[in-house]
């Protein structure tokens, strides 16, 4: 945490305000956000009630919009959604804004994360340049607005891009090495382990209606990536659970559809090519 604090301090573009939300911490977190707080005046912190348990996904957006309902949002041009196990290069947001300022169009934006192993080496994190982030979405205000913010599920973090491109916003994340920062904690990670976190990812990409022959080809794609081969399975395993089990989907239909067109679509030209032709057809909306 003291990590992604520093970090954040230490840009060349600060936020205006940064809302921290603490959810329920029994440690030292408050004591050290309230350090940094008296430090810098444009850290506020709250506290919200411990709920009693770890929700990943929803439990991530409820605190994001516990932190939201603190500031009135129209004030700003800029919203950014930023978990706090990063670390940040020091011109991260000023880059970000400025590549929004080239293009009206782009909506929501990110750079890309790697962790480091315990040998020391960087390992990227296996992220599509067609999404931001989830552990830092970066977004137009008005995007945001106009998607209707994050749905409090698993699979946020992809449904938000794909509601942007149906209405014809551009989202991405890019490598550079300017934009791309240290994630301290792996992605599909769980507190009950990572195959407890990716079996979670298997329901969420029903939740979300992804096409069942191109999740079967995200899991084969993933079989070079720890934990090897298993944690495939787990995926595989919760996605045929969740579909087997009736499991509840997205009450947005139009958008499965959309999911789903842009999938297949991707599984015989590729994702970049699929996605080209998307904001390309899209592009008059805006």
């Amino acid at each position: 945490m003291r990590r992604t604090l520093d970090s954040v301090v230490a840009q060349t573009v600060t936020p205006a305000v940064w809302v921290i939300v603490d959810d329920g911490s029994t440690d030292d977190t408050n004591a050290i956000l309230q350090d940094y707080a008296g430090k810098h005046d444009w850290i506020k912190v709250y506290t919200k009630p411990d709920r009693g348990h770890r929700a990943v996904g929803p439990g991530v957006v409820e605190a994001f919009y516990f932190g939201l309902g603190k500031i009135r949002l129209s004030d700003f041009d800029y919203v950014c959604k930023l978990d706090l196990d990063l670390d940040l290069p020091p011109a991260y947001f000023g880059e970000l804004i400025r590549r929004m300022e080239e293009e009206p169009r782009l909506g929501s934006c990110s750079g890309k994360p790697f962790f480091t192993t315990d040998g020391g080496q960087r390992v990227p994190e296996r992220c599509g340049d067609e999404m931001s982030v989830g552990m830092t979405k970066f977004y137009r205000r008005e995007c945001f607005e106009e998607i209707g913010g994050f749905v409090r599920q698993v699979m946020w973090d992809a449904i938000d891009c794909h509601k942007s491109r149906q209405l014809g916003w551009m989202a991405c994340s890019w490598n550079d090495e300017n934009l791309k920062f240290e994630h301290l904690r792996p992605m599909g990670s769980s507190q009950k382990g990572i195959l407890t976190g990716r079996i979670r990812h298997g329901f969420g990409q029903h939740f979300m209606g992804t096409d069942p022959l191109y999740f079967l080809a995200t899991a084969v794609a993933r079989l070079s990536f720890p934990p090897y081969v298993i944690g495939s399975i787990a995926m595989i395993y919760g996605y045929l659970k969740a579909m087997i089990g009736g499991a509840e989907q997205h009450d947005d239909s139009e958008l499965r559809q959309f999911i789903r067109r842009y999938q297949r679509r991707a599984l015989m030209v590729g994702k970049r090519r699929a996605i080209e032709e998307i904001n390309q057809r899209l592009a008059m909306r805006r």
